[in-house]
């Protein structure tokens, strides 16, 4: 049993992605592609494996960026742990400690994949060292459709205004595009009027062209966009890895929203997931509130999203292991600080 990592000319993505998708829970984060990604914009991944007989069976895609003088390490949507193999997942914790301090780390963070219901995952956190943490990067509860019945079944489960605005966006002449790199300049210029218009912060256009690129030859990713005449009134932007999908980007216009494009475009990119083979589809974040407090604020986009018939989804969240608890201390602020700011960290 040996430590591997992506500074091996042995482990490329073909083997990263192979080994990611032999977790059922493995996740589009973790991929290989993923990591260029946010390696292309200020993050530095590192590929951590455990190895035995040839094969991996721990490991943890960790990705470090600087706030100003201090570095955090995080692990997104991992690890990694086909089987949760101890002496593997111990050699593996203390391989990323030790890599994390030589990057400067002054802490880890990890958001897993791991349902809140299960109290053994916050248990299995917390015997590796670590805390949880209110600071998270990804959404911790989100809404899930099951895509594995068919079609009929899915609009069936949606509520019947969903179903109806589908087809009244179809009826009214919204047409639904899967487009390429071409499409990119307007679903841009809709990124920058819906962050405008919601008080969001976006990436840039480069960062997009950049996930696109690295992401649609493995067929991971799509780009649609709705038109009406001729303009794109609204578009959307879902990745699948490992049977499942993800709606992570959307945006649309301030014309014609009678017209419900954005019904029919999630329509459309369940579909392409289904395509895809995924098994789920990934709506990707809602207030994480308890919808029957009396202070939850059900915004637009959370009703928007369970009309979608899905189930309502919490996980574990995010937890950190402090390497210098000082120094973590002020890193968490600053990050709490920045994301205050609207900068996108997904």
């Amino acid at each position: 049993m040996r430590v591997v990592d992506s500074t091996d000319a042995r482990l490329d993505e073909t083997i990263w992605d192979r080994f990611v998708a032999s977790d059922p829970a493995g996740h589009l984060l973790q991929t290989w592609a993923w990591g260029e990604l946010k390696g292309a914009f200020g993050w530095r991944p590192l590929r951590l494996a455990i190895e035995q007989d040839g094969a991996l069976i721990a490991g943890a895609q960790v990705l470090y960026r600087r706030l100003g003088p201090l570095a955090m390490g995080y692990i997104p949507k991992g690890p990694v742990l086909p089987s949760d193999e101890g002496e593997a997942v111990a050699l593996l914790w203390r391989a990323i400690r030790v890599r994390s301090r030589q990057m400067g780390a002054v802490a880890l963070k990890v958001e897993p994949e791991w349902r809140d219901d299960d109290p053994t995952r916050h248990a299995w956190l917390r015997a590796h060292g670590l805390a949880p943490s209110a600071n998270t990067i990804q959404p911790r509860r989100t809404i899930i459709v099951d895509l594995r019945p068919d079609e009929d079944e899915i609009l069936a489960r949606m509520k019947a205004k969903w179903r109806y605005n589908i087809r009244l966006s179809e009826r009214r002449g919204v047409v639904v595009r899967q487009v390429g790199s071409e499409g990119l300049p307007a679903f841009y210029d809709l990124m920058r009027i819906t962050g405008e218009r919601d008080g969001f912060g976006i990436h840039s256009y480069a960062y997009y062209a950049k996930g696109l690129e690295l992401l649609e030859r493995q067929g991971r990713v799509a780009l649609f966009l709705a038109y009406y005449e001729d303009e794109p009134l609204a578009g959307l932007m879902p990745y699948a890895f490992n049977g499942q999908a993800w709606y992570m980007y959307g945006a649309s216009s301030n014309h014609h929203r009678e017209l419900m494009p954005n019904h029919q475009l999630q329509w459309r990119a369940m579909q392409w997931a289904r395509a895809q083979g995924c098994r789920q589809y990934d709506l990707w974040g809602i207030a994480d509130v308890d919808p029957e407090a009396v202070t939850a604020d059900l915004g637009g986009v959370q009703r928007f999203k369970e009309g979608f018939g899905g189930e309502v989804v919490r996980y574990v969240g995010a937890y950190d292991q402090a390497y210098a608890p000082p120094l973590h201390w002020l890193l968490e602020r600053a990050w709490a600080w920045r994301r205050s700011r609207g900068q996108a960290d997904s």
